[in-house]
């Protein structure tokens, strides 16, 4: 599997848009996915022909992965699990230096990664993967076949103090998280266990690195959330949603089903969903363009007002 630049005779690739067309003609690669309708080339690669070549291309990758990643059920010596912790040592991996604590429930075919750490009472469902150094805290509940990346944090206090005779007294977050099935969570993300009740991803979400997602934030399902983000406490994003790179969410604020929000927008009220939105603050994005091509008209238009400004005294 290689790109189309790099792809030589014993190698697969795929064309999925037509900015890389220069590369697909000179490309050396021994077979070709494309959309359907490109036709075979005299001496060129072998082509597969499907609807979605990025789709069919990300299963190839899927079946050669699955092929070289072996699981390899069983308890290292160096890992420490507590007798009282509920796993079956022939069905589940743990590797080096793992921890898992009292009364964590692991069911059949999960992987913890080397260092990481599973707290008392965690649930985690079949077939997940857990990075090295992943700490997932006390009573939060991970689903099926959900992968978490190494260094992420699950559980972690929220962000909650409140100010009194000077100074910030802590409020304690006796909350969970709880992460649905075949959610996938990048490496050093973090997500808040609630002041109290759940902070919930839902099925099928996807995020990336370095995101923060504060207490009682509730995702929806099959959301897309991209690295750098910010969520914070109480808002909720509904159902299919992307959040692009360095978007931030305020507090207690919800953005409605298969709305996108563009890379740095800045949500501070409520969003209907089905919309494109971007800036700071969040607007529909046709809005949002006309507003910044006023703004970047703006310096011309001063030095308009100062040389009329200038003829007017000038006659006076």
């Amino acid at each position: 599997m290689a790109a189309l630049d790099q792809a030589g005779p014993g190698d697969i690739s795929f064309l999925g848009n037509e900015k890389y067309l220069p590369h697909f003609l000179a490309t050396k690669a021994g077979a070709v996915i494309v959309p359907q309708g490109y036709d075979i080339q005299p001496n060129g690669p072998a082509l597969i022909a499907v609807q979605n070549p990025s789709l069919a291309f990300a299963e190839v990758v899927r079946h050669f992965a699955a092929a070289t990643r072996k699981f390899h059920a069983g308890v290292h010596p160096s890992a420490s699990v507590s007798p009282l912790a509920n796993l079956n040592p022939e069905t589940v991996c743990v590797r080096p230096g793992a921890v898992v604590m009292d009364q964590a429930e692991i069911a059949d075919g999960v992987e913890i990664g080397a260092n990481a750490v599973i707290h008392e009472d965690v649930k985690i469902g079949s077939g997940s993967r857990i990075g090295a150094n992943v700490t997932i805290t006390q009573g939060c509940i991970i689903g099926s076949d959900v992968i978490i990346h190494p260094g992420a944090v699950i559980g972690s206090d929220g962000y909650g103090y409140e100010f009194s005779n000077g100074r910030h007294i802590k409020i304690d977050q006796v909350g969970i998280v709880e992460i649905g099935d075949a959610v996938e969570i990048g490496s050093n993300t973090t997500i808040d266990r609630a002041r109290f009740g759940k902070t919930v991803i839902g099925e099928g979400t996807k995020i990336d690195n370095l995101v923060q997602i504060g207490h009682n934030v509730v995702v929806g399902k099959h959301c897309l959330i991209i690295s750098q983000c910010g969520l914070a406490g109480s808002c909720e994003i509904e159902d299919y949603v992307t959040v692009a790179a360095q978007s931030g969410i305020a507090g207690h604020v919800t953005v409605g089903a298969k709305a996108i929000l563009a890379g740095r927008t800045g949500v501070t009220t409520d969003l209907p969903g089905g919309v494109v939105y971007s800036g700071k603050p969040a607007l529909p994005m046709r809005d949002e363009t006309k507003l910044q091509a006023h703004v970047r008209r703006l310096p011309k238009l001063v030095a308009r007002v100062k040389a009329l400004e200038k003829a007017l005294a000038d006659k006076a």
